[in-house]
C-alpha cells in the first residue's frame, strides 16, 4: 500500500526551492513521486494531511559516539563500566536518536566493537535505531586522544596493522587521531599526535579496502598532516588557517565541525561534574572553534553535519541543536538543512540511497511542525519519522 504525505511544505535536500503544497508518495521502502497537489496516487493509499508542517529528508549525523553517556565525565564512566551495560544503554541512545529524526549516523569510535554489534542489530530489526556506519575502535598513538576506546599504535607499520584490525572487525570507516583533544587528560587540542607518515599509512590501508577515513584533528599542524595524507573528513577543525583551508578546498576535504560539543561543556561547566581539565581546555578553544567554522563556511569548504553526541551533556536525541549553532554562525537555514541531509550523505558515500527526497531513494523522511526555513529551531519539533518506508514515530 502506498503512503502519501500531503499538504505540507517540502524541502528535498537538494537546494531546490521548497514545494509549498507538496505531495510525497512512498511505496514499500522507496520514494515514488515528489510533487505538488496535482500528483496522483492509488485510491487505497494511506493519506496523511500535514498542514502547517515541513517534510524534510531524514537527518544524517556524521559524528556520533552512540556508546557514550552524555554525563559530566562520560569518558570515565565508559572506561569503567561492564560492556554488557554499555551495549544496553547504547540501544536506548539509538532509539531516542531515531525518534528525533536522525535516520543515519556515523559512529566515530567506541569500545570493544559495541558500535559494530549495535549496527548489525539495528539492520536486522532486533532493536530500533538509525542506520549506522561504524568506525569500531579509533586508531590513536600510545596515550593519545581517545586511547581508552581506541587501538593504540606507533609508527606507520603499526598503524597499518591497527587499521587492518578494524577492517577485519567490520568497520565501515576508519578514524585516525591527528591531534590531542578536550576529553582525554594529559593531551592538548592544539598538539599534533600521529605524524603525516602514520596518517598516510592508515589512509592507504583504508582506501585499499574501499573505506573512507575521518580524523579527529583540532590543531593546525595535525589538520594539515591529515589533509595532506588524504583524509576524507576533518572532525572539529578548531584551528584552521588560510593555508589549511586552501588545501582542503583543493582536495575536497570535508569539515565536520561539531560546534555543539564545546557549547555544552562551557554552558554546564565544572558545577555539573565535567572534569576541570576538560572545561579548561574547552574554554581556551571555543572562540577559535566558532571562528574556524565561519572561515570555512565563507571559503566554501564542504561542511557536513556532526555533533559528537555522547560528550558531556551533548544528548543523544538532541542532535539537531547543532543546526541552530550553524545558523547563528552564518549559515542560512536552507544551507543548514542541506548540510544535515545531502552533504552528510555525500560524505558517508551513501547519497545514492539517502539524503534527499527524490524518486528511487530510500524513504527516510521527517515531518516537522512549523517551518525551519523561517525558524531553524523547528528542526526540534519532530511530528513524525519514517525510516525505510515504515512509520516509526507519529503520523
Amino acid at each position: 500500500m502506498q503512503l502519501v504525505l500531503k499538504g505540507a511544505q517540502l524541502v528535498d535536500g537538494t537546494g531546490n526551492l521548497p514545494i509549498k503544497d507538496a505531495t510525497l508518495v512512498i511505496e514499500k521502502d522507496k520514494i515514488q513521486v515528489v510533487g505538488g497537489p496535482e500528483v496522483a496516487y492509488a485510491p487505497d493509499a494511506m493519506v496523511v494531511d500535514l498542514p502547517g508542517c515541513t517534510i524534510v529528508p531524514g537527518f544524517v549525523d556524521a559524528h556520533v559516539h552512540i556508546t557514550m553517556p552524555p554525563v559530566g565525565d562520560s569518558a570515565a564512566l565508559l572506561r569503567n563500566e561492564p560492556r554488557a551495560l554499555t551495549a544496553l544503554r547504547s540501544a536506548t541512545h539509538a532509539e531516542v536518536t531515531l525518534m528525533s529524526g536522525i535516520t543515519t549516523i556515523r559512529d566515530m569510535g567506541g569500545p570493544d566493537g559495541v558500535d559494530l554489534v549495535l549496527r548489525d542489530a539495528i539492520a536486522s530489526g532486533m532493536v530500533p535505531g538509525p542506520r549506522i556506519l561504524a568506525a569500531g575502535r579509533c586508531v590513536a598513538m600510545t596515550g593519545g586522544h581517545g586511547w581508552f576506546i581506541g587501538r593504540e599504535a606507533d609508527g606507520p607499520d603499526e598503524v597499518r596493522k591497527a587499521v587492518r584490525e578494524q577492517l577485519r572487525a567490520g568497520a565501515d570507516v576508519i578514524k585516525l587521531m591527528a591531534t590531542g583533544g578536550v576529553m582525554t587528560p594529559g593531551v592538548e587540542p592544539g598538539s599534533p599526535q600521529f605524524t603525516y607518515e602514520e596518517l598516510k599509512a592508515g589512509v592507504e590501508e583504508a582506501n585499499k579496502a574501499g573505506r573512507r577515513t575521518a580524523s579527529h584533528a583540532q590543531g593546525t599542524t595535525g589538520i594539515k598532516n591529515a589533509v595532506l595524507a588524504g583524509i576524507t573528513s576533518i572532525e572539529h577543525g578548531i584551528f584552521l588557517n588560510d593555508e589549511v583551508i586552501e588545501l582542503m578546498l583543493e582536495r575536497g576535504t570535508y569539515l565536520v565541525p561539531t560546534l555543539v560539543a564545546p557549547y555544552w561543556i562551557v554552558q554546564k561547566g565544572r558545577a555539573a561534574g565535567i572534569p576541570d581539565y576538560a572545561v579548561r581546555k574547552t574554554e581556551a578553544v571555543i572562540d577559535a572553534h566558532m571562528a574556524s567554522f565561519r572561515k570555512a563556511l565563507a571559503a566554501g569548504i564542504r561542511i557536513a553535519f556532526g555533533t559528537d553526541a555522547g560528550t558531556p551533556f551533548n544528548e543523544h536525541g538532541a542532535n539537531t541543536f547543532e543546526l541552530q549553532l550553524m545558523v547563528e554562525n552564518g549559515m542560512s537555514p536552507m544551507q543548514a538543512l542541506e548540510t544535515a541531509t545531502r552533504s552528510s550523505a555525500e560524505l558517508l558515500g551513501i547519497s545514492d540511497k539517502v539524503g534527499t527526497l527524490e524518486p528511487g531513494k530510500i524513504a527516510d523522511v521527517v515531518v516537522l511542525s512549523g517551518d525551519p526555513l523561517a525558524d531553524i529551531t523547528a528542526v526540534r519539533n519532530v511530528k513524525g519519522v519514517i525510516k525505510e518506508g515504515k512509520i516509526v514515530k507519529g503520523l
